[in-house]
């Protein structure tokens, strides 16, 4: 996942029961076929973050995001037998798989995907609310 020009976390997938893991449609079947393929409620040994992840590609999809205008987007890609990565979806709408993230201890903190993105819209809010003038209102807590 990038964020605000940023790289937040990757996620590996385990495919060995097919690749198509998450299409729209598929996630909206009631259907024990499909138990475990949205990552919404997939088991979490199926959905990974991948700690220190480092990757050359890492640079191209900033770039990539910054030239359009993205700041939120998770990127998706797969290596070939040959060892050759492949970028093929960016998703500017993603899921985020709980699991996974309380795993690596980021459920409920800012490096979570959904606290990530809430603390990055907070900050485009205040910046722009000061480049208005506008003192915003505090928020209980």
């Amino acid at each position: 996942m990038l964020l605000g020009g940023k790289f937040l976390y990757a996620v590996r997938v385990d495919t060995s029961q097919g690749f198509e893991l998450c299409p729209a449609d598929a996630c909206q079947i009631d259907s024990p076929a499909l138990a475990g393929v949205c990552p919404a409620v997939a088991p979490s040994d199926k959905f990974q973050i991948v700690r220190d992840f480092d990757h050359p590609l890492v640079a191209k999809w900033q770039a990539f995001l910054a030239a359009n205008d993205i700041a939120i987007a998770g990127v998706e890609f797969i290596v070939d037998g040959n060892g050759r990565p492949f970028t093929y979806d960016v998703n500017t709408n993603t899921n985020y798989n709980p699991d996974a993230e309380t795993k690596d201890g980021r459920a409920g903190s800012s490096r979570s995907g959904m606290g990530a993105i809430a603390t990055h819209l907070g900050s485009l809010l205040a910046r722009e609310a000061n480049a208005a003038g506008i003192v915003p209102a505090a928020i209980p807590a």
